[in-house]
């Protein structure tokens, strides 16, 4: 076992194999067992995506549990190939796609425009990771503009949950309940000081989101927003025959060139919103990093965009899915980093973290009790990370403001990011940023606004010595 000779401030184990840092669970890395039984129930969230893809794609419901199944699997490449976080779908961006889909007939040329436009994306992706111009990207987008579409895609997040015809419309009752209980589990104050007094609070801590999940389906159900359960044993059974037979290219055919052309506008829009999560992972395994000196953490841009690159390219062939292949799911990602902070003793490595959170959701797929535990409210899983992950994105994307001029360019584009979606967002932004700024477009500029209140913290300090 590698993982118990980790000295302090040094990188897990790893097998070095070109741009990737290939870890093993038990060998590279301890298996975190809290992390693999949140993950169990967890795997609620990666099948809220059947309601989509039956809606969109006319498909059944065995369908498309299988496509939920392969993507799961493709999630397990992350930690496996070096990169610490909990993948997971391009959340903001799958409003924007659907409306793409939704321009061509239910059918073949649909599902065609879906494969070519996740292919579009998956090359797109590898590319900028091969060449390195991912990291470049990143240090020449102006930080009103990081700002701006972080910000706006965790407003978009809670406004899909909020707007006419969302998910709080079907379930007022237990979305309210369980995010206040989640919230206050996740962010608050008052329970951290709880958990370090009790034991009982300490394990449910550990559990994250896992309790919330769980409560949602008694809660859902005594509020009349949702059916009981039905408790069926065995395991589930993905249809992936049919799926390979008529709804990929092995059974439809290669999509037309056109289709590639036309996707291109809304897949450089999905991909500023990708851009974003790159950059909110970075500043969340920035934050954890900070409260662990004893693990050094290699986050590298580059090598993410390769490994969602792989994942897109690949789903596109053997199962296009809507929700795309992201580079983080934050909600869990915020988990992983609040239970890593917390030390050694309860987290050993990030890598043991995330990975035995993914191996947790790749077994509750497969386990039919898990699955037909959580159906009923599926809608209130999806509305609950959409919520955590606005809770963060906002937070995340004030914070990459250098400036008030930052802070203002920032919730416009934000705004326009909501309404009018990603590209004229990005276009918006280019031009104020341009207006403002002029010919220190890329540098903004740098003021006291985040060191306003430390400023006055020290001056105090200095008065009261």
């Amino acid at each position: 076992m590698k993982w118990k000779n980790r000295k302090y401030g040094e990188e897990s184990p790893y097998i070095p194999a070109g741009p990737f840092k290939v870890r093993l669970p038990f060998v590279h890395y301890r298996f975190e067992y809290p992390d693999y039984v949140q993950g169990l129930l967890m795997c609620a969230v990666d099948l809220s995506a059947i309601p989509i893809l039956i809606e969109l794609l006319g498909m059944p419901f065995e369908v498309a549990l299988a496509i939920v199944i392969l993507n799961g699997l493709f999630y397990l490449l992350h930690h496996l190939l070096g990169d610490p976080a909990v993948p997971g779908w391009i959340t903001p961006a799958i409003p924007l796609i659907i409306l793409y889909c939704q321009q061509f007939p239910e059918g073949p040329e649909r599902v065609h425009a879906l494969i070519a436009f996740q292919m579009t994306l998956g090359i797109l992706s590898i590319v900028l990771g091969s060449t390195g111009l991912a990291t470049k990207v990143v240090k020449l987008i102006p930080s009103a503009l990081k700002s701006g579409i972080i910000l706006g895609a965790g407003l978009g997040a809670v406004v899909s949950v909020f707007e006419v015809g969302g998910r709080f419309e079907s379930f007022p009752w237990t979305i309210t309940i369980t995010i206040g209980i989640g919230f206050y589990l996740l962010f608050s104050k008052h329970f951290i000081n709880l958990q370090n007094k009790n034991i009982l609070w300490k394990t449910v801590a550990k559990l994250g989101v896992f309790p919330v999940i769980l409560l949602a389906v008694f809660v859902a159900p005594l509020f009349g927003e949702a059916a009981w359960p039905t408790i069926e044993w065995g395991f589930s059974k993905p249809d992936f025959v049919t799926l390979w037979s008529e709804y990929t290219m092995f059974g439809i055919g290669f999509p037309p060139l056109i289709l590639f052309l036309t996707g291109l506008p809304t897949v450089l829009a999905a991909y500023i919103v990708l851009f974003g999560d790159v950059l909110q992972t970075k500043a969340l395994i920035d934050e954890g990093v900070a409260g662990r000196p004893d693990e050094k953490v290699d986050y590298n841009s580059s090598r993410a965009h390769l490994v969602f690159g792989i994942r897109n390219s690949s789903m596109s062939i053997i199962g296009p899915d809507v929700t795309m292949a992201g580079p983080l799911w934050s909600a869990m990602q915020v988990v992983m980093i609040e239970r890593f902070k917390k030390g050694r003793k309860a987290m050993n490595s990030i890598f043991g973290g995330v990975g035995s959170f993914r191996w947790g959701t790749n077994t509750g797929l497969l386990l039919l009790p898990i699955v037909s535990l959580v159906e009923p409210i599926l809608g209130v899983a999806m509305a609950l990370t959409l919520l955590i992950q606005g809770y963060v994105s906002v937070k995340v994307g004030i914070l990459e403001s250098k400036s008030q001029r930052d802070l203002g360019i920032a919730g416009i584009i934000g705004a326009v990011l909501v309404i009018k979606g990603a590209a004229w967002a990005f276009a918006v932004g280019i031009i104020l940023c341009a207006l403002i700024y002029g010919k220190d477009f890329f540098k903004g500029e740098v003021d006291k606004t985040f060191l306003k209140d430390v400023d006055e913290a020290s001056e105090e300090t200095r008065k009261s010595s």
